[in-house]
Protein backbone atom coordinates (compact mmCIF):
# COMPACT_ATOMS: atom_id res chain seq x y z
CA UNK A 1 0.00 0.00 0.00
CA UNK A 2 1.53 3.53 -0.64
CA UNK A 3 1.96 5.95 1.75
CA UNK A 4 2.88 9.15 2.45
CA UNK A 5 4.35 11.69 4.98
CA UNK A 6 4.69 15.26 5.15
CA UNK A 7 6.95 18.11 7.35
CA UNK A 8 3.94 20.12 8.39
CA UNK A 9 3.57 23.33 9.71
CA UNK A 10 0.33 22.89 12.20
CA UNK A 11 0.43 26.40 13.29
CA UNK A 12 1.82 29.98 12.54
CA UNK A 13 5.33 30.37 13.81
CA UNK A 14 5.44 26.52 14.37
CA UNK A 15 8.30 24.25 13.94
CA UNK A 16 8.35 21.69 11.33
CA UNK A 17 6.46 18.30 12.54
CA UNK A 18 6.99 14.95 10.47
CA UNK A 19 3.57 12.82 10.65
CA UNK A 20 1.41 10.98 8.11
CA UNK A 21 0.15 13.14 5.36
CA UNK A 22 -2.90 12.10 2.76
CA UNK A 23 -1.60 10.35 -0.37
CA UNK A 24 -2.48 12.99 -3.36
CA UNK A 25 -4.18 12.25 -6.47
CA UNK A 26 -3.63 13.94 -9.00
CA UNK A 27 -6.11 16.56 -10.82
CA UNK A 28 -6.25 17.28 -14.29
CA UNK A 29 -3.04 18.62 -15.90
CA UNK A 30 -1.22 17.45 -13.09
CA UNK A 31 1.32 15.01 -11.94
CA UNK A 32 2.24 13.07 -8.69
CA UNK A 33 5.68 13.20 -8.17
CA UNK A 34 7.80 10.77 -5.52
CA UNK A 35 10.69 13.47 -4.39
CA UNK A 36 13.31 12.26 -3.83
CA UNK A 37 15.35 15.80 -3.15
CA UNK A 38 14.02 19.08 -1.87
CA UNK A 39 15.43 22.69 -1.81
CA UNK A 40 14.54 25.28 1.09
CA UNK A 41 13.70 28.72 -0.20
CA UNK A 42 13.78 32.15 1.94
CA UNK A 43 9.91 31.80 1.11
CA UNK A 44 10.13 28.80 3.74
CA UNK A 45 11.53 30.85 6.49
CA UNK A 46 9.65 33.67 5.37
CA UNK A 47 6.15 31.91 6.22
CA UNK A 48 7.26 30.33 9.36
CA UNK A 49 9.03 33.38 10.83
CA UNK A 50 6.27 35.49 10.10
CA UNK A 51 2.70 33.29 10.48
CA UNK A 52 -0.24 34.84 8.06
CA UNK A 53 1.26 38.43 7.52
CA UNK A 54 2.19 38.17 3.69
CA UNK A 55 0.08 34.70 3.40
CA UNK A 56 -3.05 36.05 4.58
CA UNK A 57 -5.42 32.71 3.00
CA UNK A 58 -3.35 29.71 4.63
CA UNK A 59 -5.63 27.33 6.29
CA UNK A 60 -3.28 25.98 8.77
CA UNK A 61 -1.93 23.24 9.11
CA UNK A 62 0.03 23.51 5.51
CA UNK A 63 2.92 21.82 3.81
CA UNK A 64 5.76 24.33 3.13
CA UNK A 65 7.96 23.75 0.14
CA UNK A 66 8.31 24.48 -4.02
CA UNK A 67 11.26 23.12 -5.05
CA UNK A 68 10.98 19.48 -5.36
CA UNK A 69 13.07 16.10 -8.31
CA UNK A 70 11.86 12.99 -8.49
CA UNK A 71 9.73 9.73 -10.22
CA UNK A 72 6.53 10.48 -11.69
CA UNK A 73 3.78 7.80 -9.99
CA UNK A 74 0.75 9.23 -10.83
CA UNK A 75 -0.47 10.91 -13.77
CA UNK A 76 -4.06 13.26 -14.05
CA UNK A 77 -6.90 13.79 -16.45
CA UNK A 78 -5.53 15.92 -19.29
CA UNK A 79 -1.74 15.50 -18.45
CA UNK A 80 -0.06 14.49 -21.49
CA UNK A 81 3.70 15.35 -20.83
CA UNK A 82 4.89 12.67 -18.57
CA UNK A 83 4.32 9.12 -17.67
CA UNK A 84 4.70 7.02 -14.59
CA UNK A 85 8.85 6.65 -14.08
CA UNK A 86 9.66 9.92 -15.45
CA UNK A 87 12.58 11.70 -13.60
CA UNK A 88 11.29 15.26 -13.50
CA UNK A 89 11.76 18.82 -11.45
CA UNK A 90 8.87 20.48 -10.42
CA UNK A 91 7.91 23.47 -9.06
CA UNK A 92 5.09 23.03 -6.28
CA UNK A 93 3.00 25.51 -6.07
CA UNK A 94 0.94 24.83 -2.51
CA UNK A 95 1.42 27.70 -0.77
CA UNK A 96 -0.58 29.65 -3.51
CA UNK A 97 -3.88 31.37 -3.22
CA UNK A 98 -6.25 29.11 -4.59
CA UNK A 99 -4.05 25.93 -4.05
CA UNK A 100 -4.28 23.01 -2.37
CA UNK A 101 -1.99 23.90 0.61
CA UNK A 102 -1.34 19.98 1.54
CA UNK A 103 -1.09 17.90 -1.81
CA UNK A 104 0.81 20.62 -3.51
CA UNK A 105 3.42 21.66 -0.47
CA UNK A 106 7.08 20.48 -1.88
CA UNK A 107 8.09 19.31 1.67
CA UNK A 108 6.75 15.96 1.78
CA UNK A 109 7.12 12.55 0.03
CA UNK A 110 4.63 12.70 -2.67
CA UNK A 111 3.44 15.59 -4.03
CA UNK A 112 0.82 16.57 -6.65
CA UNK A 113 2.60 19.53 -9.15
CA UNK A 114 1.07 20.64 -12.27
CA UNK A 115 2.53 19.03 -15.41
CA UNK A 116 3.18 22.84 -16.83
CA UNK A 117 5.56 23.98 -14.47
CA UNK A 118 7.90 20.60 -14.51
CA UNK A 119 10.67 19.48 -16.67
CA UNK A 120 12.41 16.05 -17.58
CA UNK A 121 15.91 15.07 -16.02
CA UNK A 122 18.41 13.80 -17.81
CA UNK A 123 19.67 10.27 -16.75
CA UNK A 124 23.27 12.01 -16.02
CA UNK A 125 21.50 14.67 -13.29
CA UNK A 126 21.23 13.86 -10.51
CA UNK A 127 17.73 14.87 -8.35
CA UNK A 128 20.48 16.68 -5.68
CA UNK A 129 21.90 19.16 -8.35
CA UNK A 130 18.53 20.00 -10.34
CA UNK A 131 16.21 20.63 -7.39
CA UNK A 132 18.17 23.97 -6.81
CA UNK A 133 15.95 25.23 -9.96
CA UNK A 134 12.01 25.84 -9.61
CA UNK A 135 11.23 28.44 -7.44
CA UNK A 136 14.21 30.77 -8.35
CA UNK A 137 14.11 30.35 -12.21
CA UNK A 138 10.77 30.96 -12.28
CA UNK A 139 10.73 33.94 -9.97
CA UNK A 140 14.36 34.75 -12.50
CA UNK A 141 11.76 34.39 -15.67
CA UNK A 142 8.63 36.30 -14.24
CA UNK A 143 11.34 39.25 -13.33
CA UNK A 144 12.78 38.97 -17.05
CA UNK A 145 9.89 38.10 -19.09
CA UNK A 146 6.41 39.32 -17.61
CA UNK A 147 4.70 42.09 -19.26
CA UNK A 148 4.17 44.07 -15.68
CA UNK A 149 7.64 43.34 -15.16
CA UNK A 150 10.81 43.90 -17.62
CA UNK A 151 8.73 42.61 -20.30
CA UNK A 152 11.89 41.56 -22.58
CA UNK A 153 11.24 39.61 -25.65
CA UNK A 154 9.88 35.97 -24.48
CA UNK A 155 10.36 35.13 -28.32
CA UNK A 156 14.18 35.19 -28.16
CA UNK A 157 14.31 32.64 -25.38
CA UNK A 158 16.38 30.11 -26.50
CA UNK A 159 18.87 27.41 -24.48
CA UNK A 160 21.21 27.71 -27.79
CA UNK A 161 21.80 31.17 -27.58
CA UNK A 162 23.60 31.52 -24.20
CA UNK A 163 27.15 31.44 -26.10
CA UNK A 164 29.14 34.77 -26.13
CA UNK A 165 27.51 37.31 -23.83
CA UNK A 166 25.09 38.85 -26.05
CA UNK A 167 24.45 41.85 -27.87
CA UNK A 168 26.37 45.05 -26.98
CA UNK A 169 23.98 47.28 -27.35
CA UNK A 170 21.06 45.93 -25.03
CA UNK A 171 21.94 45.53 -21.31
CA UNK A 172 20.33 43.58 -18.28
CA UNK A 173 21.43 44.29 -15.49
CA UNK A 174 21.03 42.13 -12.73
CA UNK A 175 22.14 43.31 -8.87
CA UNK A 176 22.79 40.23 -6.50
CA UNK A 177 24.29 37.51 -9.72
CA UNK A 178 25.28 35.12 -7.02
CA UNK A 179 21.94 34.55 -5.54
CA UNK A 180 19.71 31.52 -6.55
CA UNK A 181 17.06 34.19 -8.42
CA UNK A 182 20.44 36.13 -9.85
CA UNK A 183 21.99 33.62 -11.18
CA UNK A 184 19.25 32.10 -12.65
CA UNK A 185 18.37 35.61 -14.34
CA UNK A 186 21.90 35.98 -16.07
CA UNK A 187 21.62 32.88 -17.94
CA UNK A 188 17.64 33.17 -19.04
CA UNK A 189 18.82 36.74 -20.17
CA UNK A 190 21.67 35.74 -21.91
CA UNK A 191 19.94 32.89 -23.31
CA UNK A 192 17.13 35.39 -24.98
CA UNK A 193 20.55 37.35 -26.77
CA UNK A 194 20.98 39.90 -24.09
CA UNK A 195 24.27 41.18 -22.65
CA UNK A 196 24.59 41.11 -18.74
CA UNK A 197 26.20 43.37 -16.16
CA UNK A 198 25.81 42.14 -12.68
CA UNK A 199 27.35 42.39 -8.95
CA UNK A 200 28.54 39.90 -6.31
CA UNK A 201 31.03 39.17 -3.80
CA UNK A 202 34.87 38.99 -5.66
CA UNK A 203 35.04 35.54 -4.93
CA UNK A 204 31.90 34.57 -7.18
CA UNK A 205 32.81 36.63 -10.31
CA UNK A 206 34.01 34.15 -12.11
CA UNK A 207 31.80 31.90 -11.55
CA UNK A 208 29.27 34.98 -12.73
CA UNK A 209 31.64 35.13 -16.28
CA UNK A 210 30.95 31.15 -16.47
CA UNK A 211 27.12 32.09 -16.36
CA UNK A 212 27.26 34.53 -19.24
CA UNK A 213 28.01 38.03 -17.49
CA UNK A 214 30.39 40.26 -19.42
CA UNK A 215 31.31 42.50 -16.71
CA UNK A 216 30.74 42.07 -12.68
CA UNK A 217 31.50 44.23 -10.00
CA UNK A 218 31.29 44.00 -6.09
CA UNK A 219 28.51 45.32 -5.28
CA UNK A 220 29.74 46.55 -1.08
CA UNK A 221 32.02 49.02 -3.28
CA UNK A 222 31.33 53.06 -2.63
CA UNK A 223 31.19 53.59 -6.43
CA UNK A 224 29.75 50.61 -7.57
CA UNK A 225 26.64 52.17 -9.17
CA UNK A 226 28.62 54.36 -10.86
CA UNK A 227 30.83 51.21 -11.79
CA UNK A 228 27.56 49.58 -13.61
CA UNK A 229 26.59 52.58 -15.34
CA UNK A 230 29.95 52.92 -17.10
CA UNK A 231 30.05 49.78 -17.76
CA UNK A 232 26.69 50.25 -19.93
CA UNK A 233 27.58 53.11 -21.08
CA UNK A 234 26.27 52.77 -25.42
CA UNK A 235 24.03 50.57 -24.49
CA UNK A 236 20.57 50.40 -23.86
CA UNK A 237 20.10 49.07 -20.43
CA UNK A 238 16.52 47.49 -20.94
CA UNK A 239 15.68 46.58 -17.48
CA UNK A 240 17.04 45.74 -14.13
CA UNK A 241 16.64 43.05 -11.47
CA UNK A 242 17.36 43.58 -7.73
CA UNK A 243 17.71 40.65 -5.92
CA UNK A 244 18.47 40.82 -2.33
CA UNK A 245 17.76 42.96 0.43
CA UNK A 246 18.59 46.44 -0.13
CA UNK A 247 18.90 46.40 -3.64
CA UNK A 248 16.12 48.35 -4.67
CA UNK A 249 17.85 51.92 -3.92
CA UNK A 250 20.99 50.92 -5.64
CA UNK A 251 19.12 49.77 -8.83
CA UNK A 252 16.86 52.88 -8.96
CA UNK A 253 19.82 55.16 -9.15
CA UNK A 254 21.11 52.79 -12.08
CA UNK A 255 17.89 53.32 -13.81
CA UNK A 256 17.40 56.56 -13.35
CA UNK A 257 21.21 57.11 -14.67
CA UNK A 258 21.44 54.71 -17.49
CA UNK A 259 17.55 55.76 -18.97
CA UNK A 260 16.11 52.30 -17.71
CA UNK A 261 12.70 52.59 -17.25
CA UNK A 262 11.61 49.14 -15.51
CA UNK A 263 13.07 47.63 -12.13
CA UNK A 264 11.97 44.04 -11.09
CA UNK A 265 12.12 43.57 -7.25
CA UNK A 266 12.25 40.20 -6.11
CA UNK A 267 13.08 40.85 -2.19
CA UNK A 268 11.56 43.59 0.43
CA UNK A 269 13.84 46.65 1.36
CA UNK A 270 13.92 44.63 4.96
CA UNK A 271 14.74 41.37 5.92
CA UNK A 272 11.73 39.10 7.36
CA UNK A 273 14.22 36.44 9.04
CA UNK A 274 14.84 38.41 12.19
CA UNK A 275 11.21 38.51 13.68
CA UNK A 276 10.10 36.30 16.81
CA UNK A 277 8.16 33.31 15.99
CA UNK A 278 5.07 34.16 18.12
CA UNK A 279 1.83 36.10 17.34
CA UNK A 280 0.56 39.56 19.37
CA UNK A 281 2.60 43.02 19.23
CA UNK A 282 6.36 42.74 18.92
CA UNK A 283 8.33 45.56 18.20
CA UNK A 284 10.51 44.16 15.71
CA UNK A 285 7.78 43.16 13.73
CA UNK A 286 6.34 47.06 14.17
CA UNK A 287 9.75 48.72 13.47
CA UNK A 288 10.11 45.98 10.27
CA UNK A 289 6.55 47.05 9.16
CA UNK A 290 7.37 50.96 9.50
CA UNK A 291 10.67 50.83 7.60
CA UNK A 292 9.09 48.66 5.00
CA UNK A 293 6.50 50.78 4.53
CA UNK A 294 8.76 54.03 4.41
CA UNK A 295 11.28 52.91 2.13
CA UNK A 296 8.99 51.81 -0.68
CA UNK A 297 7.37 54.95 -0.09
CA UNK A 298 10.86 56.73 -0.33
CA UNK A 299 11.58 54.22 -3.34
CA UNK A 300 8.46 54.70 -5.19
CA UNK A 301 9.06 59.01 -4.89
CA UNK A 302 12.38 58.46 -6.61
CA UNK A 303 10.74 56.70 -9.05
CA UNK A 304 8.34 58.68 -9.93
CA UNK A 305 11.15 61.63 -10.30
CA UNK A 306 13.04 59.91 -12.64
CA UNK A 307 9.95 57.97 -14.43
CA UNK A 308 11.03 54.76 -13.72
CA UNK A 309 8.62 51.52 -12.81
CA UNK A 310 9.68 49.63 -9.96
CA UNK A 311 7.20 46.65 -8.90
CA UNK A 312 7.82 43.35 -7.13
CA UNK A 313 8.06 40.17 -8.83
CA UNK A 314 5.75 37.21 -7.51
CA UNK A 315 7.57 33.91 -9.32
CA UNK A 316 4.11 32.06 -9.55
CA UNK A 317 2.81 34.62 -11.86
CA UNK A 318 4.60 32.36 -14.77
CA UNK A 319 1.61 29.80 -13.62
CA UNK A 320 -1.43 31.26 -15.44
CA UNK A 321 0.96 33.58 -18.37
CA UNK A 322 2.78 32.69 -21.47
CA UNK A 323 6.23 32.63 -19.48
CA UNK A 324 5.02 29.09 -17.85
CA UNK A 325 5.17 27.36 -20.99
CA UNK A 326 8.06 28.79 -22.82
CA UNK A 327 10.42 28.24 -19.51
CA UNK A 328 9.54 24.91 -18.15
CA UNK A 329 8.12 23.43 -21.77
CA UNK A 330 10.13 25.62 -24.28
CA UNK A 331 13.26 26.25 -22.76
CA UNK A 332 14.22 23.97 -19.70
CA UNK A 333 13.87 20.24 -21.34
CA UNK A 334 16.19 21.08 -24.25
CA UNK A 335 18.51 23.57 -22.06
CA UNK A 336 19.05 20.22 -19.29
CA UNK A 337 19.24 17.65 -22.00
CA UNK A 338 22.13 19.75 -23.78
CA UNK A 339 23.86 20.78 -20.41
CA UNK A 340 23.30 24.32 -21.53
CA UNK A 341 21.74 25.58 -18.23
CA UNK A 342 24.54 25.84 -15.28
CA UNK A 343 22.76 24.35 -12.19
CA UNK A 344 23.48 26.87 -9.93
CA UNK A 345 23.67 28.35 -6.99
CA UNK A 346 25.61 24.94 -5.94
CA UNK A 347 23.68 22.29 -4.15
CA UNK A 348 24.55 21.41 -0.66
CA UNK A 349 22.94 18.57 0.92
CA UNK A 350 22.85 19.17 4.81
CA UNK A 351 20.61 16.11 5.42
CA UNK A 352 18.21 13.13 4.15
CA UNK A 353 14.45 12.71 5.28
CA UNK A 354 12.14 15.23 6.49
CA UNK A 355 13.44 15.60 9.75
CA UNK A 356 16.02 17.41 8.06
CA UNK A 357 14.12 20.27 6.82
CA UNK A 358 13.66 22.30 10.19
CA UNK A 359 17.36 22.78 10.56
CA UNK A 360 17.97 23.31 7.02
CA UNK A 361 15.71 25.76 6.97
CA UNK A 362 17.00 27.63 10.26
CA UNK A 363 20.58 27.22 8.50
CA UNK A 364 19.69 29.19 5.46
CA UNK A 365 17.75 32.07 7.92
CA UNK A 366 21.13 32.20 9.68
CA UNK A 367 22.89 33.06 6.43
CA UNK A 368 23.98 31.09 3.32
CA UNK A 369 26.33 32.99 0.15
CA UNK A 370 26.19 31.11 -3.26
CA UNK A 371 24.54 27.91 -2.32
CA UNK A 372 20.99 26.33 -2.02
CA UNK A 373 20.54 23.59 1.06
CA UNK A 374 19.24 20.44 -0.25
CA UNK A 375 17.79 17.80 1.97
CA UNK A 376 17.09 14.00 0.16
CA UNK A 377 14.49 12.07 0.99
CA UNK A 378 14.35 8.12 1.00
CA UNK A 379 12.26 6.16 -1.18
CA UNK A 380 9.75 6.09 1.16
CA UNK A 381 6.40 6.54 -0.53
CA UNK A 382 6.30 3.14 -2.60
CA UNK A 383 7.19 -0.57 -1.16
CA UNK A 384 10.70 -1.22 -2.66
CA UNK A 385 11.33 1.77 -4.03
CA UNK A 386 15.41 2.08 -4.86
CA UNK A 387 17.78 5.06 -4.47
CA UNK A 388 18.77 6.80 -7.37
CA UNK A 389 21.77 5.93 -8.99
CA UNK A 390 24.72 8.08 -8.51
Amino acid sequence: MISNSAAWIEAPFADLVVRPSPVPTPGPHQVVVEVRAVAVNPLDAIVQSNGRLMYRWLDYPVVLGEDVAGTVVAVGPGASRFTVGDRVVAYATGLEKGRDHVSGGGFQHLVAVDEALAAPVPDQVSFDDVVVLPLALSTAAAALFETSQLGLDLSRLDPGAGDGFGRDDEVVVVWGGSTSVGSNAIQLARAAGYSVITTASPRHHEDMRRLGARAVFDYRDDDVVASVVAAARGARVVGIVAVAVGSAEPCVSIAAQTGARRVALTSPSVSFYDQPRRGGLAWSRVRMMTRLVWSNVALQARCLRHGVRARFVWGSAIASSAVGPALWSGYLPAALAEGRHHLAPRPAVVGEGLEALQGAIDTMRAGVSAQKLVVTLPGAGRPGASPEPR
